[in-house]
């Protein structure tokens, strides 16, 4: 399916033949003109069709719905045609304006489509560290502030944009909370949520529980355009404070009965949702051998809801490798070929983002001593070498070189 003649993301997602269920309504745009808008930044608007090549496929569409943050029908396109085209857009975990900028450049640069993605941990450092955040204040403060920056410099970079929040514990559940009434509120003014999508992660309450609560999340969230991507079975290793070094090896990977309860559940509210089924995904880097990824597992589970809906589409589902960082090449192609349509990554682009510190301040240590005085002179003043711009920007450099490594790893390369 060719991604063309997108509209306004304000329009509906849900296909003509899988409508609502009954009862829901979706929230409209606010009518009233004393309507007072939330105080969050306008998105750039443009009525100007600008024609742009996706796998040498034209599509038509206004440049606020498609060069920039996608949302709703749009989003839903973008990853209808990686799940058809066997390619999958790498998630980057940002903490800060300087490694979205990073993400972006990187994905610019491979011509694809990118997802920057938010966690409790760097949404709260977005924010500040010296905010408190007793009751998810900072977190919620600093993932709608990550988010109306990446609204609002997106457009420039000219690619499609998810904006995204990563996994969120059933302890985190306010900080959800927070970003799904922003959600609801900026709707109303603009017509389409803040964020792309979000990741509720209950893989450590029972099924029953994880389902339950997702679901009465995405009867909200379906209301007004909004992806939901859950987690069943546990992704190993530990990460922004949730640690899962030592549970049950069992729980790495996830059964296909499991998936198709999730699958009966949640379409009978939407069918914009993903899944992150475990195959032995551990977050961080380990020793090779260490970690025994089973991707060839996803097929199973394909395979497993495509009798069940008595479908021809081999990859009925949307899934989501959560763990990328250190994964070899060839887990990668067979989770690509499995219907993965999402990979996140972060510890291996915080590595690269170190590095061109790291490779700076030892390059020019003798410049870094002194506000004056270097080796090439006493009274020479070292200004140049120290003013943040220059050695932020190195980190930004090699992490750039990472996110497009990803992008060619998930084969999402020249797909613009």
């Amino acid at each position: 399916m060719a991604l063309q003649h997108l509209h306004s993301s304000s329009s509906s997602s849900q296909p003509p033949s899988n409508p609502p269920s009954s009862g829901q309504q979706k929230t409209t745009p606010a009518s009233n003109p004393s309507h007072s808008p939330p105080p969050i930044h306008q998105p750039l608007k443009s009525t100007k069709k600008i024609p742009i090549t996706f796998n040498r496929q034209q599509w038509v569409v206004c440049s606020n719905s498609c060069l920039g943050v996608v949302t709703g029908k749009n989003l839903v396109k973008v990853l209808e045609y990686a799940k058809a085209h066997g390619f999958a857009i790498p998630a980057f975990n940002c903490t800060s304006s300087s490694t979205v900028i990073a993400a972006l450049e990187g994905a610019r640069e491979s011509k694809a489509p990118v997802m920057i993605q938010v966690s409790q941990g760097g949404a709260a450092f977005f924010a500040g560290k010296g905010v408190k955040n007793g009751n998810q204040e900072a977190s919620i403060a600093g993932a709608v502030a990550a988010a109306m920056f990446v609204r609002s410099i997106a457009p420039t970079y000219g690619i499609p944009v998810i904006m995204h929040s990563d996994h969120c514990a059933k302890k985190l559940l306010p900080w959800f909370d927070g970003m799904l009434k922003a959600n609801e509120e900026y709707y109303k003014a603009h017509g389409e949520p803040l964020f792309s999508s979000h990741m509720l992660d209950l893989s450590e309450e029972s099924k029953e529980e994880n389902i339950e609560i997702c679901c009465k999340y995405f009867e909200r969230m379906a209301k007004i355009d909004l992806w939901l991507e859950m987690e069943i079975g546990i992704t190993g290793g530990e990460e922004d404070g949730v640690n899962n070094e030592n549970v049950d090896n069992a729980a790495l990977y996830t059964q296909p009965e499991d998936i198709w309860d999730v699958y009966s559940a949640f379409s009978k509210i939407s069918p914009m949702f993903s899944i992150a089924a475990a195959f032995g995904n551990v977050h961080g880097v380990y020793k090779p051998g260490n970690v025994s990824l089973q991707p060839e597992l996803l097929g199973k589970h394909q395979a497993y809801c495509k009798e069940k809906l008595k479908t021809d589409d081999p990859r009925p589902l949307y899934l989501v490798f959560h763990g990328g960082s250190g994964s070899t090449k060839k887990e990668i192609a067979t989770a690509l070929e499995n219907g993965v349509v999402k990979m996140n990554v972060d510890t291996d682009t915080q590595w690269a983002y170190m590095e061109g510190f790291r490779n700076y301040f030892e390059a020019k240590k003798d410049y870094l001593k002194t506000q004056v005085g270097n080796p090439e002179g006493a009274d020479l003043p070292n200004k140049k070498c120290y003013d943040p711009r220059v050695w932020v920007r190195e980190g930004e450099k090699t992490m750039v070189k990472r996110v497009m490594e990803a992008c060619q790893d998930l084969k999402n390369v020249n797909v613009l």
